[in-house]
Order: C-alpha cells, then sequence, then structure tokens
C-alpha cells in the first residue's frame, strides 16, 4: 500500500467522514497516525473509497486493511461487537476478536487470497462483547479489497447476526421433541421420565435437568439427565431445597464451548385450578445470558411438563373410576348370577306344585280355581323366563356361556316358533306369514338360544306393530343361514339406531302395545348371535317398519343331536307377550247383590286385568282398558264411579289420564286410584300432588285394595252429598260416611285428591272434611301447606285466620315429624274439618314421642299453635295426636284420629 496523494476524484479529508453517521464523527476524531494506515490527508484513493463505502452503509459492514487487518466498520456493525466499540476502531482486527478468529481466519484469509468472495449461514462465534462468553451466530460474506493498483489490500465484510433466530429454531425443536415423547405413557412417573430423557438432546439450552412430583410428603425426585441422580436430592419439602448452595458444584458443563455451568432455574409445576403437581429443575447454558426468550423458553418447558403430569394424573384417575366401574359391574354380574340362581329355588317349588295340581285335578277344580292357578303358573313361567334370560345375560357378560351347536331343523323350529305367535298377532289383527322352506344341507345351533333369538324378535315386531304384518323368512346365503323378519310397525328413529341393541336401552316416545319388558331381549339376542360366529342388524324407516336381519354360519357339531327340537314350555304365548288379551275377561261383570258401583279397569297386563277382573267382579261392575286413550274412550260412553289404573302404560300413562280426567269439567270429581310398580315415598307424593285419590303399590293385598276402593267410593259419596245439601239453604250438614263393613279388611286412612283447579267457595254450614297421609319426611310439609291453603280457600275461612292456621298446623306436622321415634307407619296423618267458623285439625304420627332437647328447640311452636285456638295433645303407645281448635266447641266427627 502507497502514502501517495490521492488523485482528485477521491474522497476529501472534508467528505470522507460526513455520511458516516456516529462512528463516522468517532473515526474523523481518531488519530489514524497512530495506525498502520497512518495520517488520513495520506491515506490511497482505494481506502478511501472503501471506507466510504462502508460508513454509509446501513447493512453491518467492516474493512480490515493492510497486512496489520486495521478496522474501519460503521454504526450498524457497532451494535454487533458490544463493549469493544469504540476501542475496536483502528484496532487489528485479529486483536477485537481475538475468541472467534479461530473462526474467522480461514474464510477472511481465503478470500483475500483467492479473490473469491464467501457466504458462511449462521457461522458460530463465540463473542466477549457483553461481559461473559458469549454464544452467537451470524451470517457474514467475505470479499477482497483492491488498492489503486488493483492488487488485494484488504477485506470487506458483511454480516448479519442471526443468534435469536437460530436459537428459536432449535427451542422449538427442543419443544417438540420433549411434547412427542409423553405420547401414548399413562403412568406419570414413566411421562416425565420420557419427558426428561428427550432433553439430552437439547443440551445446549438445558444442560441439566430434574423433575419433581409432588406427594403427600413433599417433593420426590422422578427423572434427572445431565448429572448424576445423587447430585441432587431425593426429596424436599419444597421448590427451594431442589438445588445446591452453588450450582457449580454439580460439576455440569454446557454450552457450545464447554463451560461450567453455574446457573439453574427451579419452575414450579402448578395445574390451572392451583393444584400443585411438582417443580422442574432446568440448568442454564453457560454461554448464554437468562433473558426474557430464554425464561419464555423455561416457562414453555414447564407448561408441557404440567399438562403432561395433568394428563398422566386425569388418565389415571380415569381408569381406576373404569377399573371401580368395572369391579362394580363384576359385583353386580355376581349379584345378579347369585339372585337368579336364588331365585330359581323358589320358582320351582311354585311352578312344580302348580303344575301337578292342574295335571293331576285340573278338570276337577272348579273354573274359577283352575283360571287362578292357570294365571299363576302362567306368570310364574314369564318369570322363570326373564329370571333366565337374566342369568344367560350375566354368563355371557362372565365369558362362561357357549354355544352348544346341534344338528337342527332349523327351519321346521323356527316356523314352529313362529307359530307360538301366530295367535296374538291375530288378535291384535296383523298377518304372520313365515316363509321357512328346507335346507339343502345340515345347520347346526343351539335350540334353546336359537329359540330366544327367534322369540325375542317377532315378540319385538308384534309389539311394535299395530297395522299391516310381519314377515318372517329363512334362508341359505353361502355358508350362512339368513333370518329376516320383517314388520310395517311404528319404525325405529334414526338416533335410537346406534343403541338399539344395547343391554337396559329402551326407545323413549315410541309407540307400543306394552310398557313392560326389561330392555334385555333384543341385546341378548346379539348376544346368542355372536356366540353362534354371526351378526345381527337392524334397518328402519318410522312409520313404515323395522328389518332386522340374523346371519349365522351353519356351523359344526359340538354334540350329537338329541332328538327333534320343540319349543320349551318357557315359549307359550302368554309367557312372551303378556300384553295379549287372549286371558283378558273384558267387558262388564254382574255385580254383587246391592252394589251398584262401576270400576273401570285400565293396565297394559292381561293378566292383570284378569286377575283384577276376577277380584273385584263379585263386589262392583268392572270393565276393563288396556292404556290411558281407550279408558278415555270408556269413560266418555259412561262414567265409571272409580277409575282403578295402572301408572305405567303405552299410548297415554297413568298420570297422562288423570290429567286427561281433572282437566274435564265433567269427568274432574271421577275418583281416580293407582297401581303402580314404583314403591316409596317419593313415587306416592308424586300421585297424591298429581291429584289422585289413593296409590297402591303392587304386590299388594286384595283386601287392601278392596278396602281402598271403599273408602273412595264412600268419600266420593259423602263429597257428593254435600255439595247437594249445600245448594239447599237450611239444610243441615249430612252425617259422617258410615265406616265400612267391620268383617271386611280395614281400609287405609284415606286420601283425597287435590282439585286441579280452586273450586268455589262452599257456604258457611256446609261441613268439608279431609284427609291426608303423608310421608314422615320434610318433604310433606310444603306439600301439606299448599293443601292447607287450597282447602281453607275452599271452605271460605278468612285470610288471615287461614294464614294462622296453617302456620300452627304446619308446625304440628313438623314436630310430628321430628319426634315421632320408631315409627310403626313413617307418615303423618292429617284430618280437618271445616263447619262454617269452626276449624278443627288433628296431626298423628305413629311413634314413640323423642323429648325436645334445648339443642332442638326453635321456641316458636307452642306459641305458634296456641295462638290460633285451643291445642290438645294425646300421646299413646302408637302415636302422638295434636289438635288444634278455631273457633268454637268440638266438631261432630267419627272419632278416627282423636
Amino acid at each position: 500500500m502507497g502514502t501517495h496523494a490521492s488523485p482528485p476524484h477521491a474522497p476529501g479529508d472534508d467528505e470522507l467522514f460526513a455520511d458516516g453517521g456516529a462512528n463516522g464523527r468517532l473515526m474523523a476524531a481518531f488519530d489514524w497516525s497512530t495506525t498502520p494506515v497512518g495520517p488520513v490527508g495520506e491515506w490511497p484513493a482505494g481506502l478511501r473509497h472503501a471506507v466510504r463505502t462502508v460508513l454509509v452503509s446501513r447493512f453491518p459492514m467492516i474493512l480490515a486493511w493492510g497486512p496489520r487487518y486495521t478496522q474501519f466498520y460503521n454504526d450498524a456493525y457497532a451494535t454487533l461487537i458490544g463493549t469493544k466499540h469504540p476501542a475496536a476502531i483502528g484496532e487489528d482486527l485479529r486483536v477485537t476478536l481475538a475468541e472467534g478468529w479461530a473462526a474467522l481466519q480461514g474464510p477472511v484469509e481465503h478470500a483475500m487470497a483467492t479473490r473469491e468472495a464467501s457466504w458462511i449461514p449462521q457461522l458460530l462465534l463465540l463473542l466477549e462483547r457483553a461481559g461473559y462468553r458469549e454464544e452467537t451466530y451470524f451470517t457474514v460474506s467475505h470479499a477482497p479489497a483492491y488498492g489503486d493498483d488493483g492488487r488485494v489490500a484488504g477485506m470487506h465484510a458483511v454480516c448479519t447476526e442471526v443468534t435469536r433466530q437460530v436459537l428459536a429454531e432449535r427451542r422449538q425443536g427442543l419443544l417438540h421433541d420433549v411434547a412427542s415423547s409423553s405420547g401414548g405413557l399413562a403412568d406419570e412417573t414413566a411421562t416425565v421420565t420420557a419427558m426428561t430423557a428427550a432433553l439430552a438432546g437439547g443440551a445446549l439450552d438445558v444442560p441439566f435437568a430434574a423433575v419433581y412430583l409432588a406427594g403427600p410428603d413433599g417433593l420426590r425426585r422422578a427423572a434427572v439427565v445431565g448429572c448424576t441422580a445423587e447430585s441432587l436430592p431425593g426429596t424436599a419439602a419444597g421448590p427451594g431445597g431442589l438445588l445446591p448452595p452453588a450450582v457449580a458444584a454439580l460439576g455440569v458443563h454446557g454450552g457450545p464451548f464447554g463451560d461450567p455451568v453455574t446457573e439453574a432455574v427451579v419452575l414450579p409445576l402448578d395445574g390451572a385450578d392451583g393444584e400443585h403437581l411438582g417443580a422442574l429443575v432446568l440448568g442454564v447454558n453457560p454461554n448464554r445470558a437468562l433473558d426474557g426468550e430464554y425464561r419464555s423458553f423455561h416457562e414453555l418447558l414447564a407448561g408441557q411438563f404440567t399438562a403432561a403430569v395433568r394428563n398422566a394424573r386425569a388418565y389415571a384417575e380415569e381408569r381406576a373410576r373404569a377399573e371401580a366401574l368395572a369391579e362394580l359391574d363384576r359385583a353386580k354380574t355376581a349379584f345378579f348370577a347369585n339372585v337368579s340362581h336364588e331365585l330359581r329355588t323358589p320358582l320351582t317349588l311354585l311352578l312344580g306344585p302348580l303344575s301337578d295340581t292342574l295335571a293331576a285335578a285340573g278338570t276337577a277344580l272348579p273354573d274359577d280355581v283352575r283360571g287362578s292357578l292357570t294365571l299363576a303358573l302362567r306368570n310364574g313361567q314369564r318369570l322363570q323366563r326373564l329370571v333366565n334370560d337374566l342369568l344367560e345375560f350375566v354368563s355371557i357378560e362372565a365369558g362362561r356361556a357357549s354355544a352348544v351347536r346341534v344338528e337342527t331343523d332349523v327351519p321346521a323350529l323356527t316356523a314352529e316358533l313362529a307359530g307360538v305367535l301366530r295367535a296374538a298377532a291375530e288378535r291384535a289383527g296383523l298377518r304372520l306369514s313365515v316363509d321357512c322352506p328346507p335346507l339343502d344341507r345340515p345347520a347346526y345351533v343351539d335350540p334353546r338360544m336359537w329359540e330366544k333369538i327367534v322369540l325375542n324378535l317377532v315378540a319385538n315386531a308384534v309389539k311394535y306393530t299395530f297395522v299391516g304384518g310381519i314377515d318372517v323368512s329363512l334362508r341359505a346365503d353361502g355358508d350362512s343361514l339368513v333370518l329376516t323378519v320383517a314388520d310395517t310397525g311404528v319404525g325405529i328413529p334414526r338416533a335410537e339406531l346406534p343403541l338399539l341393541f344395547e343391554r337396559f336401552h329402551r326407545g323413549s316416545g315410541t309407540a307400543a302395545r306394552s310398557r313392560e319388558g326389561t330392555g334385555l331381549g333384543l341385546a341378548l339376542a346379539r348376544e346368542l348371535v355372536t356366540l353362534h360366529g354371526g351378526e345381527v342388524t337392524a334397518t328402519s324407516e318410522p312409520g313404515v317398519g323395522s328389518t332386522f336381519t340374523v346371519r349365522v354360519p351353519f356351523g359344526e357339531p359340538d354334540a350329537p343331536a338329541g332328538g327333534p327340537a320343540v319349543p320349551s314350555p318357557s315359549a307359550r304365548g302368554g309367557v312372551v307377550t303378556p300384553w295379549d288379551d287372549a286371558v283378558d275377561a273384558a267387558g262388564s261383570r254382574p255385580a254383587a247383590a246391592g252394589t251398584g258401583a262401576s270400576v273401570l279397569v285400565v293396565d297394559d297386563n292381561a293378566d292383570m286385568r284378569a286377575y283384577l277382573t276376577r277380584l273385584l267382579s263379585p263386589l262392583f261392575t268392572v270393565w276393563t282398558a288396556t292404556n290411558g286413550q281407550e279408558a278415555l274412550a270408556a269413560v266418555a260412553a259412561a262414567r265409571p264411579d272409580v277409575v282403578l289404573t295402572d301408572v305405567m302404560m303405552p299410548a297415554l300413562d297413568g298420570f297422562g289420564l288423570l290429567r286427561a280426567l281433572r282437566v274435564d269439567p265433567a269427568l274432574r270429581d271421577v275418583p281416580v286410584v293407582m297401581l303402580t310398580a314404583r314403591a316409596g315415598q317419593e313415587a306416592a307424593v308424586e300421585g297424591f300432588d298429581a291429584g289422585v285419590d289413593d296409590y297402591l303399590a303392587k304386590p299388594f293385598e286384595s283386601a287392601e285394595l278392596v278396602a281402598r276402593l271403599r273408602a273412595v267410593l264412600e268419600r266420593a259419596a259423602g263429597r257428593a252429598a254435600g255439595a247437594a245439601a249445600s245448594a239447599r239453604p237450611g239444610t243441615p250438614p249430612p252425617p259422617a260416611p258410615v265406616a265400612p263393613d267391620p268383617d271386611a279388611a280395614p281400609p287405609a286412612p284415606p286420601h283425597p285428591r287435590q282439585p286441579s283447579s280452586a273450586p268455589p267457595a262452599v257456604p258457611a254450614r256446609a261441613v268439608v272434611r279431609r284427609h291426608w297421609r303423608l310421608p314422615s319426611a320434610a318433604s310433606s310439609v310444603p306439600v301439606l301447606r299448599r293443601r292447607l291453603r287450597t282447602l281453607f280457600a275452599e271452605a271460605g275461612v278468612d285470610g288471615d285466620r287461614a294464614y294462622d292456621l296453617v302456620l300452627a298446623v304446619c308446625e304440628a306436622a313438623t314436630n310430628a315429624i321430628e319426634h315421632a321415634q320408631d315409627p310403626a307407619e313413617p307418615v303423618v296423618d292429617v284430618h280437618v274439618e271445616v263447619a262454617g267458623g269452626l276449624v278443627e285439625v288433628a296431626v298423628r304420627d305413629h311413634g314413640r314421642w323423642r323429648e325436645r332437647v334445648p339443642s332442638m328447640d326453635r321456641g316458636r311452636g307452642s306459641m305458634l299453635m296456641s295462638a290460633v285456638g285451643e291445642v290438645t295433645a294425646t300421646p299413646g303407645p302408637s302415636g302422638t295426636t295434636v289438635v288444634i281448635r278455631s273457633g268454637g266447641p268440638p266438631l261432630p266427627t267419627d272419632g278416627a284420629l282423636r
């Protein structure tokens, strides 16, 4: 390089640094005479042009001139070298970047020697620009710088720092690897161990790591990577005890240059709901500052571990729940199996004597006795069939059932089984077509299982078909038998089809001949078909019909045939179709002498209708209906004195029938008595709140049913007489109803219904009597309050006085509920009589009195009751009666409660 003056076209001294910004001003003030390039005035034109080009560029650029690599750089480059600026101005590049010169020397010298520019993306450089040995990355291009004589006089470098991009990509990849490592692992320890192992692939950012999981005794070490597990505590009470006083004592080296790790962070693993799951310990790269981006990376890692632990624990909890449910299901299966086995013994002792008696002396028995025994036998066989189905289903679930295939004339057996239901179908006005031609090869099935498959499908078709017919066909299709049962019934909604063969599933809102059934029929049919190695499918269109298709292989024999297969005794039509009215003694029966009352029996079970008809016809005129809609039509044709109805029925159930009667002004006072299989106080309260006159749970005693019907009829007659008397001014109140025949079974206390709408007030001289029997529970008090308000409004009691009476009576009822010990009956009886301005209420429990203790005393009961009127309490061995009397002397009463 020369020292001659620059040619006229080179930048002058006054303009050389003018456009160089802050660095240009620093360089203009710099004493260049102390450097190998000498004073500015002596610089050659090539150097002047090169310096000015570097200074005016906004891209980071550096010029190293001469054999001593004297450096010139612009403002953009100054920010890259940090604290090395401005001391690097005029300094030897090899000295300024001494820590990184090993990486730079080769590309720089190559560019100057060969005059070929280099391009190095993401070049790793060790810089000490921020007070520590820093890991940095640059994309760099080195090119030769030419002197005035055309020879290489230096080096131009253009560079950009890409450290943030490199670190972001690297950390993102590590996050992905960690997240992927937890897939498919359920145990939380195994999950965090796999995730921690994945951190080994990111040692530059995580030199070492440890995961601690929270337990009852604090934190326990679950996984470690990058250091020995023993160098970290096995347990700790909290995050503060997870690191030694000096992290360097762990002896871990990290970063791209292998420097000692002296920093680590501890991050809590906390769920969104505040649940403490554990802690994550992460070593810090010694060649990177713990800045905001590094902390965000740590937080993302902690979030991944938190989510994984939460998922693992949720999975474990779900698995525990599933195991508990499976255990419960196994216990339920065992219970059903035990109960089914236990039921078989009494069933055998019931069915055996009944069958023997009918076989030995059936023709000699009176007709009514033979009918009762036949009814009992048929329903015993039905119960036996249900028990057998349940036991078989339990055996299938337990994996103990298998099909024993024998050579069977499947077409003949199928036709005979379908024929069992032909009479039921014809009585329902349906056509039953059976097309089962002989097969050209032997078929092997389990006859008893095949019987249940055919009967369940055909009986189901009869149950849900009202118009048209049912087609049963059997054909060979290759190596399979194909049974098809098609009907023109109500069809199955699309949403119900996937659930059709689920156990206990029963379609809601679908019209049927009966609501009877366990929901096991189709599920059992599918299981039995599966045991034969086949499948059953269903297609349906609402309003058009359904088709069930069973496909089973011809099979191979499991045992030798024992003779022609015939339907079992439990395949009889009355057993399979309990709603069939073949045994229903429909129509009226002569009433007993002197009895003009008529009873409408409503039940979808044919045997129950026949039984009730036979039971009640000596005393009443009995009509029957199979559901609520038929009952409404019968009531419209001829009004009965009382309706005796089941609750669960097709078309219109018992509650629907009750509501229809109560909203009809001409029929709202027809007494209604409900029979139901739903037992319990809640069911009774629901019935009484709906306005039923009496409610009887199945099974019931015949004498109790007769007594309750008599009580309801007498109460209805008393209401009618009172209404007639109130219509004639000056007529004295009617006498109390005559008690039932003492020789008959004692009736249960009557249960009046609650009117659906408030009737007009009763004249002052009329006597209004009500009796309610309520469950001995706090939930009965609101029911009693509503009924009292309605009654006092009906009787014309003054509003303020009625309010006081309601408070007093409800307080007496609360006392009866709270203080009756060991009640003979868990009920409270409330008897109310109102005559003009006189009101008398008796509240009775059925237990021994429990003395009040201070903690139970609300301090207002006696005051409330005595403020209303005269109060008397009569305790007794079978219960206590509290009488509240307001407005005068005792009223005439039958003394039933007092």
